[in-house]
């Protein structure tokens, strides 16, 4: 058995993994999109490609629907691959939006080709249930189950029995510990091999109390002078979670001062597609754990509220930036991407960035060479920045809450490994910055002195 990694080596996209059960028979874990700086000094198309041998890859396993873990799956068809491609259900359900609306912004328009697309997705796809073994359609007992992992709806980490009692684990992204709506991921209780992500390997959250509380002061501070705030986040998982938390300030801060500033602030969701990922977060709430489920037997729904307004076209979108640009109230904007690397976000960035009375509030990992990153970096020393060719001096606040990331900080993933009954006698770590993963690694070490660690490298004989 042998284990090669084709993304998220040099950092945190591109996650796409191989799991070689003998000379014919392998299954690749996620097969995701570069981003940042993983992807300079290629081009689109080199960035895109999969050059990497098919010949023996019977089948495809999905961690959850990220882009960084899905967005080359076209590519994959494209080079060959015909295999079943197995998800969660709730993954299944949001994966052939996820993959159309990839195609439409950095594909192709031809509504023809993106069909043909997502037909073949669908026909390849099978939904699996979480805490079940799905076998696999390769020689020998090779079976995978999903357990959940916490990070987004339907995400989960796979558990590999590769015969003779022999289990590999992938975590995909874990989730961290009491953030909102999901519930945390438990241990396995037995790892042999584990592949690993290493995003937050350096670094310790807040905790879920303070994060809330520094929301709250942050906003309450930012919209003070009449202000919009900029919070990038991903359609996908921070959204619902950022809704989630500003439901219950609103609701709090509406109960305590009916005429207060809470009780009037504008929630724009900027997003068709978080729009329709929210309604998929309402459809598989029996995924949620038990605090918003309490919430919901309230007669509260921890995702809507009154002052929550959302855009739908293009046409609306420019309407809203209009409409802030001339207010005189305050207003808070949540829109993607994440890490602003596209998407109506960086309108607004273009558009508000270099107002004083503006705020941009980030709230997860932005990775290298991203202009989320570039803000963050330069932003609060009143630095500069190019959109679309344009320089934009940054008079705007700049914020971090890295206490709302959808990932597990250093704490949890040492936690991960420390509550697993029989711990792996091999760990490797992808996923992560440099910094990130030689920390982690390090810490495993100490943990397990007799467990080899490893930071992943690309395979000697190919590079992705």
């Amino acid at each position: 058995m042998e284990i090669r990694h084709w993304g998220s080596v040099d950092g945190v996209t591109g996650s796409c993994h191989e799991l070689v059960l003998d000379s014919l028979n392998s299954v690749l874990i996620d097969c995701g999109l570069f981003q940042g700086a993983e992807t300079a000094g290629k081009t689109s198309a080199k960035q895109m490609a999969i050059e990497f041998d098919l010949s023996t890859v019977k089948a495809l396993v999905l961690t959850h629907c990220h882009i960084d873990h899905v967005g080359r799956i076209p590519y994959l068809f494209a080079a060959g691959f015909n295999g079943p491609i197995y998800a969660t259900v709730a993954t299944a359900a949001m994966l052939p939006m996820i993959l159309r609306d990839a195609l439409k912004l950095g594909v192709t328009k031809d509504k023809r080709l993106i069909d043909a697309c997502i037909d073949r997705l669908n026909k390849q796809l099978v939904a699996v249930e979480f805490n079940t073994w799905q076998s696999l359609p390769v020689a020998g007992l090779a079976q995978v189950k999903f357990k959940p992992a916490g990070h987004i709806l339907g995400s989960a980490y796979l558990e590999f029995n590769c015969g003779k009692g022999k289990r590999v684990v992938f975590s995909g992204d874990l989730g961290a510990p009491y953030t909102p709506l999901l519930p945390a991921p438990k241990s396995p209780y037995q790892a042999d091999v584990l592949v690993i992500e290493s995003t937050y390997g350096d670094h310790c959250h807040q905790g879920r109390q303070s994060r809330a509380e520094l929301l709250q002061t942050t906003i309450e501070k930012a919209v003070a002078d009449n202000g919009v705030v900029l919070i990038p986040a991903f359609s996908i998982g921070r959204t619902q979670e950022l809704l989630y938390e500003l439901e219950e300030i609103v609701f709090r801060e509406s109960k305590r001062n009916p005429a207060g500033a809470w009780a009037n602030l504008e929630v724009i969701i900027d997003s068709p597609m978080a729009a329709s990922f929210t309604d998929y977060y309402s459809e598989f709430s029996k995924l949620w754990d038990k605090e918003a489920k309490r919430k919901v037997a309230m007669g509260r729904h921890p995702l809507d509220f009154s002052n929550l307004y959302t855009v739908g076209s293009h046409q609306e979108h420019l309407q809203v930036m209009e409409y802030l640009a001339k207010r005189n109230k305050p207003a808070i904007v949540i829109a993607a991407s994440g890490m602003c690397s596209g998407g109506r976000i960086v309108n607004y960035l273009a558009n508000f960035l270099g107002d004083e009375t503006t705020d941009v509030l980030f709230v997860g990992y932005q990775a290298k060479g991203s202009l989320g990153r570039d803000i963050q970096q330069y932003g609060p020393d009143g630095g500069y920045v190019f959109i679309d060719d344009q320089r934009i001096d940054i008079k705007a606040g700049i914020h971090t809450l890295s206490g709302y990331s959808a990932h597990a900080d250093q704490k949890d993933l040492l936690n991960f490994v420390k509550r697993m009954r029989k711990p792996p006698t091999l760990i490797k770590i992808v996923h992560g910055d440099d910094e990130a993963k030689q920390q982690l690694a390090e810490l495993y070490r100490r943990l397990l002195p007799d467990c080899q660690v490893e930071i992943a490298q690309y395979p000697s004989e190919a590079s992705c």
